[in-house]
This record gives structure tokens, C-alpha cells and sequence, in this order.
């Protein structure tokens, strides 16, 4: 073939592309969003019902997500079977003429948007993140819950991979599951993230906050599980701040002396987790007679594990507990959270009804 002829035949593709790339671009910009409820506030592609168009609204915006080894193409067919787009051809023009591919994940996509604004998302992986806000105290399972009412994995994926030997292995922890080691605290992180990895980041984040709190750990493993464990239980009976390392140097006398810890804040785990019942809001006098390793009314010494996630608050009291004589302690003032401290047994009775610390 001629060279004038290829020349001609190049610089002819190059019009047609950039016209068609004018075109479809004036046709982005022209789609008319009008017929979108105004009460929706966004979209989930992954979930959305067959026929349904986004067409509109402005404010809004749709979650999208890209499944592992999706093409580009099939994104497009999407968004145009969405109404995000007017038509795939520019999309896919776009993705023919960049070397970068666009990857998985769950991304928010606000709207209006170009078609090349949605690609750049996609292609720089600006996934969507969820914040959620782990209450100090939590157990497993309710850390779980709230997981999967933001989203972000389900409770049992949660729960499995709170227990997982790789991780625990990993993270020296010398008991079964995870408990008392994922620090309580407000996370971000994409939809649908994988429960392990999760589980990872907030033990990585309780181990930088202990070594922030102490420095180097120089305990066993094993040491700093009976840390870990009176610091969650401290963590379920404490409301007044100034009173838990007061509250951990009574635990630690108990123990020093062999007494049992008769934690309310164990029974109330037998109860919730163990038992499966609801939260209790006054300990009885039948529940502390419930037979479990967990509970330290009958049990003398530390609970197998510890019994939720402890605070920075309840880790430095168990780390610099304030010394004391005393052995009870009783909540009297349920309103302003203190607690009455006494020194023998007839004292702590005439102070009044068992209470739990509410969640």
C-alpha cells in the first residue's frame, strides 16, 4: 500500500476516534436526570433490580462495585443498563486507548460524573470505606455485629477468623480466639473486606497502642494474657474513669491472696455469651450460683480468657494499679458511676444492690 494512502487511512482513524470521543461526550453531558425518587439516596449496582435506570437526580450517588476479574466492557454494560452512562461505546473507547486497567473493589460514585471522572475512580482504586466504631468493652460478637451491619464482613466470616490459628499463632496469643486483643476503636474499611484481614487490623492497632501506652512489652505471652484479661475485666466494671486502676489494685489483692475475683462483669459474660441470653441489667443472687470456668464468684483466680476489648483506660490501670487495702468495691451512685471501696466484707454488703455496666 502507498504510504500517501496509509498516511490518509491513520489520520482518517484518528477524526473518526476523536469524533466519536466529541460525541459521546456531548451525549454523557446531555443525559436528563429526572425520574429518580427524590428520597433515594443511592444505588447499589450489586443489588439493583432488573430495568431500573438511574435516571434522575442530582446529589446522589451509587455504590459500584467491581467484581475479581471483571473486564472493563462489563462495567460499561452496567452503568449503561444503569442509566449512569448514555452509551458504552465512549467507555469502552476509553479503556482501548489507556494501558491502565481498572481495578476490583466496592467504589462510591457520585452523580452527575463524565465517564472518564468514573474510570479514573476505578482505574486509582479509590475504593469506598466505611467507618465503623467499635464501643470499648465489645466482645467478639458484638464487634461482629456491628461488622456486618456496616457491611464490611459478616459476623460469622468474623467470628472464624477470630479464631483462627494462623492468626492467633501470628499474634503470640496463647488462647483460642481473639478476645481482649482487637482493640476497641473507629475503623475505616472498604465493603466486603475479607474478615481476616480485618481481624489483623485491630490486633495490629492493640499492640500499638499497648506499646504506646508501656513501650517494648517484656512479658510471655502468657503474662500478658492475665494482663489482657483483668484489663477486659476492669474494662466491664469501671464507669468513672479515676476509678480503674483503683478497681485493678483491688483485683490484684484478691489475687495476691488467693480470694476470688467475684466480678460481676464475668457472670454477666456467662450470661450474654455464653448462655446466649440478653444483657442483664442487675446481677441476681441465682446467677451468681451458674456454674462456668468463667464465673469468678465460684471460680478463684483469673477467667480462662479475657471477657471483652479493653480500653487504653483499663490497660494502664492494670499496668499501674493504685495501691490499696482494699477488698470490695460496689457501685452507689448509678447515675455519677462511682463506686463505694471498702476493706472487709461487711462493709462492701451494707453498700447495696450488684449492678452491670451497661453496653
Amino acid at each position: 500500500m502507498p504510504k500517501a494512502i496509509r498516511l490518509f487511512l491513520k489520520i482518517f482513524c484518528v477524526f473518526v476516534v476523536l469524533g466519536l470521543l466529541a460525541f459521546a461526550s456531548i451525549s454523557a453531558a446531555a443525559i436528563n436526570l429526572n425520574s429518580l425518587p427524590a428520597d433515594l439516596a443511592f444505588v447499589d449496582l450489586a443489588f439493583q433490580e432488573e430495568g431500573m435506570r438511574l435516571e434522575g437526580h442530582e446529589d446522589i450517588f451509587l455504590i459500584l462495585e467491581v467484581r475479581g476479574g471483571e473486564t472493563a466492557s462489563s462495567v460499561g454494560r452496567r452503568l449503561e443498563n444503569a442509566g449512569v452512562i448514555r452509551n458504552s461505546l465512549y467507555w469502552n473507547i476509553l479503556s482501548r486507548l489507556s494501558s491502565e486497567h481498572i481495578k476490583a473493589g466496592t467504589y462510591r460514585i457520585e452523580l452527575p460524573m463524565s465517564q472518564s471522572d468514573i474510570r479514573s475512580i476505578l482505574v486509582e482504586g479509590h475504593q469506598l470505606h466505611v467507618r465503623v466504631t467499635i464501643p470499648e468493652g465489645s466482645t467478639l460478637r458484638r464487634t461482629g455485629r456491628l461488622l456486618e451491619q456496616a457491611g464490611i464482613c459478616s459476623e460469622e466470616d468474623f467470628l472464624i477468623a477470630s479464631s483462627s490459628p494462623e492468626i492467633l499463632e501470628r499474634f503470640n496469643i496463647p488462647g483460642s480466639t481473639m478476645e481482649g486483643y482487637l482493640f476497641p476503636d473507629t475503623y475505616l474499611f472498604p465493603l466486603a473486606f475479607p474478615a481476616h484481614m480485618v481481624v489483623s487490623a485491630m490486633a495490629e492497632t492493640f499492640f500499638l497502642r499497648l506499646y504506646e501506652l508501656i513501650g517494648e512489652v517484656h512479658l510471655s505471652p502468657a503474662e500478658l494474657n492475665n494482663r489482657v484479661i483483668l484489663a477486659s475485666i476492669v474494662e466491664r466494671e469501671y464507669r468513672v474513669p479515676e476509678e480503674a486502676a483503683i478497681m485493678a489494685g483491688v483485683f490484684d489483692n484478691r489475687l495476691r491472696i488467693g480470694m476470688a475475683l467475684q466480678s460481676c462483669a464475668t457472670v454477666e459474660y456467662v450470661i450474654t455469651e455464653v448462655l446466649g441470653r440478653p444483657h442483664p441489667n442487675v446481677i441476681l443472687f441465682r446467677d451468681l450460683e451458674i456454674q462456668d470456668p468463667y464465673n469468678t464468684y465460684l471460680r478463684p483466680g483469673l477467667p480462662p480468657g479475657p471477657i471483652s476489648a479493653p480500653s487504653l483506660i483499663s490497660l494502664r490501670a492494670v499496668f499501674n494499679p493504685a495501691l490499696s487495702d482494699y477488698l470490695y468495691f460496689r457501685l452507689i451512685d448509678q447515675n455519677a458511676g462511682r463506686h463505694y471501696f471498702s476493706r472487709t466484707y461487711d462493709e462492701h454488703i451494707r453498700a447495696g444492690t450488684l449492678y452491670t455496666k451497661g453496653i
